[in-house]
């Protein structure tokens, strides 16, 4: 969205949305604009005047919130995760590192250890665009320690957090479809893990590869992959657990029913005495809960009628978190996952209207934009009523370079 409108609007228009129950349609006759220009507002793609905010606010019962947003801009770039000033994050690190009086002293490379675990708890509500450039921020100043004086304990933490940022960055860029960026981080986080020795990096690498080409269709590659990640992960990583889910879908896209229920039992197995992590929304702190929504995932893709209720069970407990949804990202996917089990038990009106839900939250990232396509043209097919405000959604919401499989 334009720098002069506070990018929330958008998000705060399609929530009020989705809570009314209007439809784009519906609504674009409330205040007597087209219905495109609805969609290119709540996709972010145009900027609201005064008068459509006050209309919109109107219509939706917003009380004042849409005309305060579209009035009073707030700039994200450089912003932290928090809401800080991101220069002056680092500048503090910075300062910190000087009045210890050593090149990179313990307090300096502490912050940064904060640092990568604050990002990566970021990862799931934050859009990629948006935290990759504070990522990319932190791996400079990471970069500009490397000639510092310091110990050998010293430089493997550097090394492990300057890793994990690296990783974070090569996901950010697969979730934007930049696979030549990704791959880079990604050398660059295999090269920082082998010099610290951290397993898990390496294997988390392995990992996010065969995600990566899980989407290009590449699955047999993408079962290689999960397994070299699995033959190298800590036992009782949350990177090996991952990389077994990981599997598990490659067997599920492979049709390989009794394979990817194979995969499936040594992930139940591997999370049955798992606790809760004090942060659940840490990309690579493995939630328990999380193999619901897996589970739901890749037995849609294999086609068992048991997805529907993995689905549901998913969906709704993410909903019924305390504090709102606080990883809107997983929801957005389990109601694919919901709209594919939907539509291979006949009942394609109701997976219209869970992919309708999953695209108009501006939550499914560009990498993932191949489900929507998977859901989309079941409906089609089917001919249903419903499609035509799916149409409208799917192609206000498309990314400009899809990531469809091979």
């Amino acid at each position: 969205m334009p720098s002069e409108v506070d990018p929330r609007f958008a998000d705060r228009l399609r929530e009020l949305l989705q809570q009314r129950g209007l439809s784009y349609r519906a609504l674009a006759a409330h205040i007597h604009y087209g219905k495109s220009h609805v969609h290119d507002l709540a996709a972010g793609r145009k900027t609201p005047t005064p008068d459509v905010a006050r209309r919109l606010d109107d219509a939706l019962g917003a009380g004042g919130e849409l005309i305060a947003l579209a009035a009073a801009p707030a700039t994200t770039s450089d912003l932290a995760p928090d809401g800080g000033d991101l220069d002056a994050e680092v500048e503090a690190i910075e300062l910190v590192r000087r009045i210890e009086a050593s090149d990179v002293s313990d307090g300096t490379l502490g912050r940064l250890e904060r640092v990568a675990d604050r990002m990566a708890m970021s990862y799931a509500g934050t859009p990629p665009a948006e935290l990759l450039p504070r990522v990319r921020r932190h791996l400079a100043y990471v970069t500009r320690l490397q000639d510092a004086r310091m110990t050998l304990a010293q430089r493997r933490r550097l090394l492990v957090a300057g890793g994990w940022l690296a990783l974070l960055a090569a996901t950010l860029h697969i979730d934007l479809r930049q696979g030549g960026a990704a791959e880079a981080w990604l050398l660059t986080a295999e090269e920082m893990a082998g010099h610290a020795g951290h397993d898990e990096i390496a294997a988390w690498c392995y990992e996010t590869r065969a995600w990566d080409v899980l989407t290009a269709g590449r699955y047999r590659e993408a079962l290689e992959l999960s397994q070299r990640a699995q033959a190298i992960a800590p036992a009782g990583s949350s990177a090996l657990i991952q990389a077994t889910a990981q599997e598990g879908r490659a067997w599920a896209r492979m049709g390989a029913a009794q394979d990817t229920r194979g995969a499936l039992e040594r992930v139940a197995r591997l999370v049955s005495n798992l606790a809760t992590p004090e942060h659940p929304e840490h990309h690579y702190r493995y939630d328990p809960a999380k193999a619901i929504s897996y589970t739901a995932t890749t037995l849609s893709w294999v086609g068992d009628p048991a997805a529907e209720d993995f689905a549901r069970t998913a969906i709704g407990e993410l909903e019924a978190e305390p504090g709102g949804v606080p990883r809107p990202r997983r929801v957005a996917s389990a109601r694919l996952d919901l709209g594919l089990a939907l539509l291979a038990a006949g009942r394609p009106d109701e997976a219209s209207a869970e992919a309708l839900a999953a695209i108009t939250s501006g939550r499914i990232v560009p990498s993932n934009w191949w489900r929507v396509v998977e859901v989309f043209r079941g409906v089609e097919r089917a001919g249903v009523p419903e499609a035509a405000e799916l149409r409208d959604a799917f192609q206000a919401f498309r990314p400009a370079l899809p990531a469809a499989p091979a």
